[in-house]
């Protein structure tokens, strides 16, 4: 990933709502939301969150796919990785150690969650 394309995602995601958009976008994957569904979730009127859907259509991170009447929506998970690897590369400067508890925590958020037996 080139530095231009980062600074673009960064600057799409530093809008509260479009941070909120892509939030909840990524929690409905991989099926997506139709514009409509996501802006009654977020609570936004259906013409701002256009604008804002674009932004962040123009930085790849999200699509969209029409669906008879509706446009649906998905976060563009492989952008946003690459997003974060950008970010996170040259982190440890050759010592593991220091980037560990990034690893640690996003291994214990994307875990399988576990069923607990009924006793």
């Amino acid at each position: 990933m080139e530095t231009e394309e980062a600074v673009l995602a960064l600057a799409a995601l530093s809008q509260p709502t479009r941070l909120e958009a892509f939030r909840t976008l990524v929690r409905h994957e991989p099926e997506g939301l139709a514009a409509g569904d996501l802006a009654r979730l977020l609570e936004v009127p259906q013409n701002t969150l256009s604008a804002h859907l674009s932004i962040l259509s123009r930085a790849r991170l999200v699509s969209s796919e029409r669906h008879s009447r509706s446009i649906i929506y998905r976060a563009n998970l492989v952008e946003f990785r690459d997003v974060a690897l950008f970010l996170l590369r040259d982190c440890c400067g050759g010592r593991p150690e220091v980037c560990e508890p990034v690893v640690e925590t996003l291994q214990s958020c994307c875990s399988p969650r576990r069923k607990e037996r009924a006793g």
